[in-house]
């Protein structure tokens, strides 16, 4: 069943939760940074990385043109799939 996102922020918090979930990890207690992905100019994604214990690295990339997020394990595998109701709004990147 497709996720019901409406905006940048719930996506964030989504992308978080699940890859915390997924993975044992405490919600909260590492950091997750992100960056958006361009294509001719234009944002075509967001790239997510969760920066757990021991350098452990665990990935997603919600891709606007498919409206998924992928999740990648800490080897690079794809793990999950979400796919989104609808898209939220993508601010140009600066």
């Amino acid at each position: 069943m497709p996720a019901d996102i409406a905006s940048l922020e719930e996506l964030r918090e989504y992308v978080h939760q699940t890859l915390c979930e997924k993975n044992d990890f405490e919600v909260g207690a590492f950091e997750i940074t992100e960056r958006y992905l361009v294509r001719k100019g234009a944002p075509c994604g967001i790239y997510f990385c969760l920066h757990g214990p021991r350098s452990v690295k665990l990935t997603a990339i919600w891709e606007t043109d498919r409206n998924t997020i992928l999740f990648y394990g800490s080897t690079g595998e794809r793990v999950y799939k979400t796919e989104l109701k609808q898209a939220p709004a993508l601010a140009k990147a600066a």
